[in-house]
């Protein structure tokens, strides 16, 4: 399944750049949806604000990129509509941003994974054509550097740590692993945009997250599993058992009050 656009907007580049801005902020707008499930449960208030912020950071992204693919559709859509309104074989999220928080060794992994891949995907994007991707890259290679530094450090203190922190952190990692393959999958849209300068080819990522990541589990003395599958699907919107759940939760308010205003 692809994304579905109107015929509203008649540049022939509109509905590649529809599907990749809907992708990126698709991510960053499900993510922040689950680090947000954290507030007021973290382990320590530090943390209660620090992951609520890193929520905030994801969901101004979302809001720009959103915005945008709205924008490009032509169809009258805002980003409210795009959050709110489709349905889940609509959302074209990697299934690593859906996977429910678990522990906070699993939060701190899945952060991990996502925030290494995002901030050398940003550091790329602020060279796009476009403008409007480039200034949501530009703010956001700041928050994604602060999102990755905090989870690293997490990372190998929970793996450097107590036998039950390290414990906790390689199960985190074993569980997590299978999901991160999908982040470097690339597709005709990906690479149009990569050689129209527009976007990034996320194939091209894959050695520079692999180096941080080894990096970081030598620090934390943890060992990258050997795992026989991997996860795929949600760039066609077809997602993981959980995801339907979380949008039921994050959808309720909208769905039930449309006109409400606050």
């Amino acid at each position: 399944m692809t994304a579905k656009i109107s015929a509203g907007n008649t540049d022939p580049m509109a509905r590649p750049r529809f599907i990749y801005a809907l992708r990126l902020g698709d991510d960053a707008l499900i993510l922040a949806q689950r680090l947000s499930e954290w507030a007021s449960r973290a382990p320590e208030i530090e943390e209660d604000i620090a992951l609520t912020n890193i929520a905030l950071d994801l969901l101004g992204q979302a809001r720009a990129l959103l915005d945008y693919a709205g924008t490009l559709e032509g169809a009258g859509r805002d980003e409210d509509d795009l959050a709110y309104l489709r349905t889940e074989r609509e959302f074209t999220n990697v299934h690593l941003v859906e996977q429910e928080n678990g522990d906070f060794a699993h939060t701190i992994a899945r952060q991990l994974f996502f925030s290494t891949y995002q901030l050398a995907l940003y550091e790329e994007l602020i060279s796009s054509t476009d403008e409007l991707l480039a200034g949501v890259a530009a703010k956001g290679v700041k928050e994604a550097a602060y999102h990755n530094d905090h989870a690293t450090q997490w990372t190998i203190r929970l793996g450097d740590g107590t036998d039950e922190s390290h414990r906790r952190m390689q199960a985190a990692i074993e569980r997590l692993w299978p999901f991160t393959p999908e982040l470097f999958e690339s597709d005709d849209v990906d690479r149009a945009l990569a050689a129209e300068g527009v976007g990034v080819d996320p194939s091209t990522l894959r050695s520079r997250w692999a180096l941080s990541i080894a990096e970081v589990f030598s620090s934390a003395t943890l060992e990258a599993p050997q795992t026989t599958w991997s996860s795929h699907g949600g760039r066609r919107g077809v997602h993981t058992e959980g995801f339907g759940y979380l949008l039921a939760e994050m959808q309720y308010l909208h769905r039930s009050y449309p006109d409400a205003k606050w």
